[in-house]
């Protein structure tokens, strides 16, 4: 649209991209509940939202690649975060299937599951394990915009939808400023609430680097970084300022910096053939991931394949936990589950190592669990239970090479350190059916 205005006295035209109406949709019906609970009730760790929509944005392989990568930038003066991937996009078809339908079943269970934590309190890690991460996005915004462009259309189209809303908008995008070449784009129009936390770079930055550090694609998150330098004064100094010959007065100014940071460089050393590894560079990971300060006494890094496949290191810490409560804590948050390279969680209840070795620490990755792994899940999966009888098996090698090893002060340490949590196994799984905790019992100091 071409509209007359005024500048500096002369009248001009303009060019004024107007963007279309579009078409109003009514969500599903599960959908609408989702979207109320979402907005209503769950509250905490709202952070989750970033995990589960870098998990959707993740590109998919296209045949004429082109680097494929995924950027995350917050615009704390507009109160928006952007997270844009180079991935296949959406067709219109595709983004009322994908937004605007969801599968009954996985809310439905949703439900139930939030039903059954109630009285713990609404938590919505819940959110991403049935099938509905997109929507966790309005934990923390009032509006969601997603442009995208797909290969198989020669259109983008834009999705709108509104917290409160039991629809949503799509329409087609016709300003040449916000054309992409392909893939998807989903801005957060954050909630008041929410613009401080999360509009702020370094907050997301972490955040990424927590649950999405070891994702297949490159992962950029934008930052603004000011520090203060020194600089010459242009100016002559005055006539009755003293200064030595050849030296000009300076001044301090503050200078921003704004990059693209890669939130994702390390490859993860899990991933890693452990002939390649050195024994600093697994002692340095065990300190960063599990915030320690002393080396551990032992590790193992192994891969398991044939019917369940899944790669794994685990550390016998240098030092037992200050928390005696530990040793009876059901809940342990010492094995770091990733799925596909996504963190999913470290609070757990028995499901990958028994009470009575949860002063092991470790990270446990698999392709065989769905990223939308849930508690309900890890206590019913068949896989779950092979990878826990292993992963015991492990820990027991481990202990079992302390023992016999020519170094007698380590194993006298672990005892020292651990031989109450061994105890404990000795009453809780003296039943074991292949005795595998029978060598352990037997060991003394």
């Amino acid at each position: 649209m071409v509209v007359k205005c005024e500048v500096g006295g002369a009248v001009v035209e303009k060019e004024v991209v107007t963007e279309s109406p579009g078409e109003t949709y009514e969500y599903q019906a599960e959908v609408s509940r989702l979207m109320d609970l979402i907005v209503h009730s769950l509250y905490s760790h709202k952070e989750v939202f970033l995990r589960e929509l870098v998990s959707n944005a993740k590109p998919s392989i296209l045949g004429d690649a082109g680097e494929l990568e995924i950027r995350v930038k917050t615009d704390p003066d507009n109160g928006t975060i952007t997270i844009t991937d180079s991935g296949i996009g959406m067709t219109k078809e595709e983004l009322i299937d994908c937004l605007g339908t969801i599968a009954q079943s996985g809310t439905s269970k949703f439900l139930k599951a939030l039903k059954e934590n109630k009285e713990a309190g609404a938590d919505n890690s819940l959110i991403g394990q049935f099938g509905v991460g997109f929507y966790s996005a309005f934990l923390v915004a009032q509006k969601v915009e997603v442009s995208t462009k797909s290969p198989k259309s020669d259109k983008q189209y834009v999705w709108e939808s509104v917290a409160d809303s039991s629809s949503y908008v799509i329409r087609e995008e016709t300003n040449p400023d916000k054309l992409l070449r392909r893939g998807t784009q989903i801005t957060l129009f954050l909630r008041d609430d929410d613009k401080y936390e999360f509009s702020e770079a370094t907050r997301i930055l972490n955040l990424v680097k927590n649950y999405s550090q070891f994702v297949s694609f490159p992962i950029y998150v934008w930052q603004e970084k000011s520090r203060t330098i020194e600089v010459e004064e242009e100016e002559e100094p005055k006539e009755s300022e003293e200064q030595p010959e050849g030296e000009k007065k300076k001044t301090k100014k503050t200078k921003t910096e704004k990059y693209w940071e890669l939130a994702n460089e390390t490859k993860p050393i899990w991933m890693r053939n452990p002939k390649e590894v050195e024994k600093d560079q697994y002692n340095e990971f065990y300190k960063k991931a599990f915030n320690e300060f002393l080396d551990p006494l032992s590790y193992t890094h192994f891969t398991t394949e044939g019917e369940v496949e899944f790669r794994s290191i685990l550390y016998i810490p240098g030092m037992a936990p200050l928390n005696n409560e530990d040793v009876v804590n059901p809940k342990t948050k010492n094995i770091r589950l990733y799925v596909k390279r996504v963190f999913i969680s470290e609070d757990f209840d028995g499901e990958l190592f028994p009470r009575y070795l949860s002063f092991v620490r470790g990270v446990v990755d698999s392709d065989d669990l769905p990223l939308n792994v849930s508690r309900e899940i890890l206590q019913e999966s068949r896989i779950v239970r092979i990878m826990k009888k292993r992963l015991v098996r492990k820990a027991f090698d481990m202990i079992q090479d302390l023992s016999e090893s020519e170094n007698k002060e380590d194993y006298k340490k672990f005892w020292e350190n651990f031989g109450k949590f061994i105890k404990l196994g000795c009453i809780e799984d003296s039943g074991n059916e292949d005795n595998t905790t029978s060598e352990i019992f037997l060991f003394q100091e």
